[in-house]
């Protein structure tokens, strides 16, 4: 592998790695402060891509690209807001919660999957690129989507991280996390919150969704692998502190892109699937995390 070869590699795994980094953190914040598995992230994260799509209306260009982007946080954080009640909260003090919530958010990811289908069509879409043309580094070019796409998704995580540890109600979110029942006690809505929570997470879906959508074509289901995707890197970083899955998903992502390079796109899955099966026997908690769980 030359040179130029290697940079060019590493490059394409640092840019997935902040795509997974956006889409894998707002999953662990749910997954952290319910304590649920969202199924329906995937299915948010494709609905984000398609109205961006809609608001763009086939025109390219930063300011219509930051219209769409913006619209598309914005409904799907009032959807994930109100997903809250409809999904978690009318089973939240049964026993069986875990497996209803499970139950819920995969047939909420099929209802979206086909409202997607009834609405949009399923021919492949993609949404116009903010910035078009590439440059020239080290012998690689690369997109000025690309790098767009990379500098949003840390800028966004960057402002997560502020929110949650620097505004009152990022830090009571962080209470609820660790404590439920003594953040009732001192009077903190926990609905409320558990619903900002995952409203929060689908607008960092639908974010990720729409820069997805603007670097390769998308489809109803075409959510389902950056699901895949997320859940090996929760589950790889871990979920006990906010970067675990930050750092894990940049690991994913150079792992995905010398995988596909070296054995091709079928293998890298399985190389995916065999990293996370390692960790889960050697070090079940995460490469990155304690076994006490923050936010």
């Amino acid at each position: 592998m030359s040179a130029d070869t290697f940079f060019f590699v590493g490059a394409s795994g640092l840019i997935l790695g902040g795509l997974y980094a956006l889409m894998a953190t707002g999953l662990a914040v749910v997954w952290t402060t319910l304590g649920v598995f969202n199924f329906a992230h995937g299915a948010f994260l494709a609905l984000g891509a398609y109205v961006a799509w809609q608001v763009s209306d086939g025109s390219g260009g930063p300011a219509t690209f930051l219209l769409a982007a913006c619209v598309s946080a914005a409904v799907l954080f009032c959807l994930g807001y109100v997903s809250h009640f409809a999904l978690v909260k009318p089973f939240e003090r049964k026993k069986n919660m875990v497996l209803l919530s499970v139950i819920t958010t995969l047939a909420a990811a099929a209802i979206i999957e086909n409202a997607i289908l009834l609405i949009w069509g399923p021919r492949d879409k993609q949404v116009p690129a903010a910035v078009e043309g590439s440059f020239e580094l080290f012998g690689s070019a690369l997109r000025y989507q690309d790098i767009l796409a990379l500098v949003t998704a840390l800028a966004a995580l960057v402002v997560l991280a502020t929110f949650l540890r620097r505004t009152a109600t990022g830090r009571s979110m962080r209470a609820v996390a660790q404590n439920r029942e003594a953040a009732e006690l001192m009077g903190l809505r926990t609905s409320h919150l558990f619903a900002l929570t995952i409203g929060i997470s689908t607008a960092m879906a639908a974010l990720a969704g729409v820069f997805i959508g603007s670097l390769r074509f998308m489809n109803p289901s075409f959510g389902a692998d950056p699901l895949m995707k997320s859940l090996i890197v929760v589950i790889l970083g871990g979920v006990a502190r906010f970067t675990s899955p930050i750092a894990a998903a940049f690991v994913v992502g150079l792992a995905e892109a010398f995988s596909t390079f070296f054995l091709g796109l079928y293998w890298s899955p399985a190389v995916l699937f065999g990293m996370m099966i390692a960790v889960l026997v050697v070090k079940p908690e995460g490469l990155f995390s304690r076994r006490t769980k923050t936010l």
